[in-house]
């Protein structure tokens, strides 16, 4: 991706590299293939530097559009300050009340901890719906149920209060995130605070 700088200033974003006028010149789209940066920057024409520091994980938070800046013989594309999405719901007010908006004290909107329980309810689901038919065996026909698919059933039901316990007492966002984050420890075994759901061996 490029800009065209003309006075210093960013004058047109070229995401699709072709002809292109500039002043009374017309330049095929060659150039940006067969010309080097500093033929390029002499007529004005820099390829943009991303700068992804402030970007974040958009599951976690909002970003915001890119801004375009030129300085020091760069043209720089860059976010500013991510905005953490709400980790808690967010209700309606007595104002929101009063504008016909909705219900003071009724959910407005769902937080991140509301949806990642939710998505941990249907993970666990699938779970156990692998072993359902062992309940429906012994409810038909009186089979027992084998005690390696109770443990298992049991240990995932455990694990699930667990880490519902943990989405539910984290005190923000950053919080949340951190507990669904990755690393990798010295036997490179990778792992998250918040754990994981006991599996089934085939």
């Amino acid at each position: 991706m490029y800009a065209l700088v003309i006075n210093n200033e960013i004058t047109k974003l070229i995401t699709n590299p072709k002809s292109i006028v500039i002043g009374d010149v017309r330049y095929p789209s060659k150039i940006f293939q067969l010309w080097s940066a500093l033929e390029l920057n002499a007529i004005g024409i820099y390829e943009i530097v991303f700068d992804d520091s402030n970007k974040k994980d958009e599951k976690w938070y909002i970003n915001t559009n890119q801004s375009f800046a030129f300085a020091d013989g760069t043209v720089t594309a860059s976010y500013g300050t991510a905005t953490a999405k709400a980790h808690a719901d967010t209700l309606f007010t007595a104002q929101d009340e009063t504008d016909g908006k909705g219900i003071e004290g009724e959910v407005k909107s769902r937080g991140l901890k509301y949806n990642l329980i939710k998505d941990l309810k249907i993970t666990v689901a699938n779970e156990l719906a692998k072993t359902d038919w062992y309940i429906t065996r012994n409810t038909e026909k009186s089979t027992a149920i084998p005690s390696a698919i109770t443990t298992h059933r049991n240990s995932v039901r455990t694990k699930q209060a667990e880490m519902e316990t943990a989405i539910t007492n984290a005190s923000n966002t950053s919080a949340l995130e951190t507990l669904h984050t990755y690393t990798t420890d010295s036997d490179g075994v990778q792992s998250r605070p918040l754990g994981e759901l006991p599996i089934l061996e085939s």
